[in-house]
C-alpha cells in the first residue's frame, strides 16, 4: 500500500488531468447503471422521491421486455434498425475513407481546409433544423422538388406519405450529415503514415492509385475494422432525431421510418410507462455488448493484431 500511494503521488499530474473525465464517466455511465433494475419492475411514483417510488415499486421480471416482441410492429422496427444500421456502416465507412484520400490528396491545402469545413458544417446541425430544411425541398404544396417536376409538366409527389422514397432519403441524409465528421479520424491518421512509405512506392514506379492502395488502405486497416467493431456495437441502436424528426412522424411511414427508439419513445409518450423503456435500453445494450464480443471474437481470429481487445 505504500508503495501504491507512492506512485499516486508521484503521477498526481497526470491525475488531476484525467480527474474530469474520469468523474464524467462516474456520474453519467456507471452511476445510472443502478437504475436498469427499473426495467425488471413495475416502475410508479409514489410522490417520496426516485428511490422511494424504486423501492416500492412491483417486482416483474421479464415481462416489460415482452412489450418489444409481443406486437405485430416487433420484427418490422428490428428489421429497419439492424438493416439501416447496416447500411450507415457499409457506406459511412468507405466513403469516410475515400473524402479522407481525397482532401489529403489535394494540392492546395488551404482550399482542402476550407472543403473540410464545408463537409464538416452538416453534423453540427441539429436534425430539428435538417428537418424543415428537408421540408422546404419536400413540401407537396411549396417545396422546391414538386415545384420543378410541375414546372416540367408532372404531378407533384406526396413525399411525406409515400414511404417507397424514405430508404433512400434517410440514408441519403444521414450520409450527408455525417460523412464529413466521419473522414476526420481517418484523414488525422493518413497524416500520420510515415511519408517514406509513399517515396518508396515512387521509386518503385507506384502510380498514385497504387500508393492509395498498397499503403495507404493497409495504414488504415486496424483503425477501419477498430471502428467497424465500436459500430457494430450500435447497430440496435438509432439516431432518434434521423428517424423522429426528418418523417414529421408521419404514420403513412412507419413501415420504412420506425425503429425501436421510436416505437420506444411513442409507447412511453402514450402510455407513461417508463419501466418498458428502460427494458428497451437494457435491451439494446445488451445486445450491442454480445455484438462488440462476437465481432471482435472472429476477428481475432483471423488477425490478432486487428483486434479490438
Amino acid at each position: 500500500m505504500k508503495k501504491f500511494f507512492k506512485k499516486l503521488y508521484a503521477n498526481k499530474i497526470w491525475l488531476f488531468m484525467v480527474l474530469p473525465g474520469v468523474a464524467w464517466f462516474l456520474i453519467f455511465a456507471y452511476l445510472p447503471m443502478f437504475g436498469t433494475v427499473i426495467a425488471f419492475k413495475d416502475y410508479r411514483v409514489d410522490g417520496s422521491g426516485f428511490i422511494s417510488s424504486l423501492m416500492s415499486s412491483d417486482w416483474v421480471g421479464l415481462e416489460n421486455f415482452k412489450f418489444l416482441f409481443r406486437t405485430d410492429d416487433a420484427f418490422i422496427i428490428t428489421r429497419n434498425t439492424v438493416l439501416y444500421n447496416l447500411v450507415f456502416i457499409v457506406v459511412g465507412l468507405l466513403l469516410g475513407v475515400a473524402l479522407a484520400i481525397v482532401f489529403n490528396s489535394l494540392v492546395n491545402k488551404r482550399m482542402a481546409k476550407v472543403y473540410q469545413t464545408g463537409m464538416l458544417f452538416p453534423y453540427f446541425l441539429s436534425w430539428v433544423v435538417v428537418s424543415y430544411f428537408l421540408y422546404s425541398f419536400l413540401s407537396e404544396d411549396s417545396g422546391l422538388l414538386n415545384s420543378l417536376i410541375v414546372s416540367f409538366g408532372g404531378d407533384p409527389i406526396s413525399w411525406y406519405s409515400d414511404p417507397h422514397y424514405w430508404p433512400f432519403i434517410l440514408i441519403f441524409m444521414n450520409i450527408w450529415k455525417g460523412m464529413g465528421y466521419g473522414s476526420i479520424v481517418y484523414l488525422a491518421a493518413i497524416a500520420g503514415i510515415d511519408r517514406n512509405y509513399y517515396e518508396a512506392a515512387m521509386i518503385d514506379g507506384a502510380g498514385k492509385w497504387q500508393q492509395i492502395r498498397h499503403v495507404t488502405i493497409p495504414a488504415l486497416t486496424p483503425l477501419i475494422i477498430i471502428l467497424t467493431i465500436l459500430n457494430v456495437g450500435k447497430i440496435f441502436n438509432s439516431d432518434f432525431g434521423l428517424f423522429y424528426q426528418l418523417p414529421r412522424n408521419s404514420g403513412p411511414l412507419f413501415p420504412v421510418t420506425d425503429v425501436i427508439d421510436t416505437y420506444v419513445y411513442r409507447g412511453l409518450t402514450s402510455l407513461g410507462d417508463i419501466s418498458m423503456s428502460a427494458a428497451a435500453g437494457l435491451y439494446q445494450s445488451i445486445v450491442g455488448f454480445i455484438l462488440v464480443m462476437l465481432t471482435n471474437y472472429i476477428v481475432k481470429k483471423i488477425d490478432p493484431e486487428y483486434a479490438l481487445f
